[in-house]
């Protein structure tokens, strides 16, 4: 979504609190967010947060009262390229159904050029209502985007549809929508991919493991992205707090080396592209204790011995029309050490970082990577959140598929 201009429409409900996090992914994935905001949603979001993490002014009134200042709606709609409406309540949704302009933002959305997209949010008789489906209807009729409402917890007490749906979900759809407007960004079609992220954990007793930093950040950003450009993707990843909400994505939860080598068994020969992000761990103690070992000498040794080569065994039953693809990560001689990989573990292509580049590697939100494929082509790229990298990588990947 880098670059893209999101004109994201606040209404009164209480599902307006979680728009500040809807904001904070937005901008994350690289798009400039204007908001405004209806004069009731002040009471369930301020404007000040909304406009800090915005990063641009607020629009409630059609005028300033302090300055006389005219907001000028058509100016707003000409800059969006997506308009969003998030929550949209019932009484909104009435209005946008049969024309009404009593405020900025309807007015503003009857200015639109561009499409508009909303995620209704209301009490679950309000949205089953025969007065809302109909309303529903009417928008979508009218060419209006409609991200379904969930089933869970309302702010009533009760239970069931009519939830706004979770700002990731809402931010996915806005991405899959940029990609439908741009051919150029899809190309995965149909494509199984495998991918793999996160740290593996090797048990030294019930309460200790050797480990790493790796978050599955960059993983996961590659499963989202792969999903949203059409492919099936098998996601098997190791202890983590991300979760996926894409139905094209199915989570295959691992701690181990020897787990995740198993399922990559399991799962490579119907694959058609790998993509390996997985901090795997080298080594692992040879025997794990069954019991919590105890503080009792000055120096503890632990053996250990290699565990599996997840990467090495899938490029030793790499198919011709399969294409593997690896992650390097160092602190010296980045290339040549790379090359040497792609050659070992028989890859088609291996993705580059350097712990050395500052906002590069494990854990942060960024990082920076160059592409080498067994072509010899050689693609760098600059500092860039994980969503935008993995865009990256999966466009160096389409380009060399075809």
């Amino acid at each position: 979504m880098r670059g893209k201009r999101i004109l994201l429409g606040i209404t009164g409900g209480i599902a307006a609190f979680k728009i500040a996090y809807l904001i904070r992914i937005l901008k994350k994935q690289g798009a400039e967010v204007k908001c405004i905001m209806t004069p009731a949603s002040s009471d369930f979001i301020s404007p000040l947060v909304v406009s800090t993490l915005s990063g641009n002014p607020v629009s409630i009134e059609f005028w300033n009262k302090s300055t006389g200042e005219w907001t000028n709606h058509v100016e707003l709609a000409l800059w969006a390229d997506l308009m969003l409406i998030a929550p949209l309540t019932a009484n909104t949704l009435s209005s946008m159904a049969v024309g009404s302009c009593d405020n900025l933002l309807l007015a503003t959305y009857l200015s639109m050029k561009g499409k508009t997209m909303v995620a209704p949010a209301m009490d679950l008789d309000m949205y089953a209502h025969a007065t809302t489906k109909r309303n529903l209807d009417q928008i979508v009729a009218d060419g209006v985007m409609v991200i379904p409402a969930e089933t869970g917890e309302l702010a009533s007490g009760l239970e069931g549809e009519g939830r706004m749906a979770e700002p990731e979900t809402i931010a996915a759809n806005v991405t899959s929508f940029f990609l439908d407007s741009d051919p150029e960004k899809k190309g995965l079609e149909g494509k199984k991919i495998l991918i793999t992220a996160g740290p593996t954990y090797e048990a030294i007793d019930p309460v200790r493991f050797i480990g790493n930093h790796s978050s599955g950040k960059m993983g996961f950003a590659l499963a989202e992205r792969a999903a949203e450009r059409g492919a099936h993707v098998y996601l098997i990843s190791g202890p983590t707090h991300l979760r996926s909400t894409h139905q094209a994505i199915k989570l295959i939860d691992i701690v181990s080396a020897q787990e995740m080598l198993e399922q990559v068994q399991h799962l490579w020969g119907i694959s058609d592209i790998g993509i390996f992000a997985a901090a795997v761990a080298d080594y692992r103690p040879v025997t794990a204790a069954l019991e919590k070992i105890k503080k009792k000498e000055d120096a503890l040794q632990i053996d250990l011995m290699k565990n599996p080569d997840v990467l090495k065994w899938a490029g030793e039953n790499k198919t011709a029309t399969q294409t593997l693809i690896g992650f390097a990560l160092e602190t010296q001689e980045l290339e040549e050490n790379a090359r040497k990989k792609l050659s070992s573990k028989n890859l088609n292509m291996i993705v580059m970082n350097s712990l050395r580049d500052e906002g590069a590697g494990f854990s942060g939100d960024t990082n920076k990577v160059s592409m080498l494929d067994d072509r010899n082509n050689l693609t760098r790229f600059e500092l860039k959140n994980k969503s935008e990298v993995a865009d990256d990588i999966l466009d160096v990947l389409i380009a060399y598929l075809c």
